[in-house]
């Protein structure tokens, strides 16, 4: 099956597992030990506020690819109208957008480019975005 024909939603939801396993190996390399402490700073990272900043952020300094953008789009603009009821709409589109961006790197094999991105987030985006909270 192409990854063009994978319900958006579901890459979002193999996305999410795979964004989720690079943020708690991060915060394992940050040296944080202590399963409460990781969680609480999980959340930080993998909530939909953060993943929509990311989201923006990646598109704003022209990170990526037309390909890469048109999935976003894709993501974003799909017709469901559920969300969280701690997060708007908008704001859960751009972190679902993000999710299905990640996962379709991985399925289509794209390690490099999930890493690359990833690295990207990590180092330089996040730092940001923690400042703000």
């Amino acid at each position: 099956m192409k990854t063009s024909e994978i319900n958006i939603l579901a890459l979002a939801y193999l996305g999410d597992s795979i964004y989720e396993i690079y943020i708690r190996r991060y915060l394992l390399e940050k040296g944080i030990q202590k399963v409460k402490e990781l969680q609480d700073e999980a959340i930080k990272y993998v909530s939909a506020k953060g993943q929509a900043t990311y989201l923006k952020q990646l598109l704003d300094k022209n990170i990526l690819t037309k390909e890469e953008i048109d999935i976003v789009y894709r993501a974003r603009n799909h017709k469901g109208n559920r969300h969280p009821k701690n997060t708007d709409i908008l704001t859960y589109k751009h972190a679902t957008a993000l999710e299905a961006l990640i996962s379709y790197w991985y399925l289509e094999k794209k390690f490099k480019r999930l890493e690359e991105v990833m690295r990207k987030i990590l180092e330089e985006t996040i730092c940001t975005y923690m400042e703000k909270m």
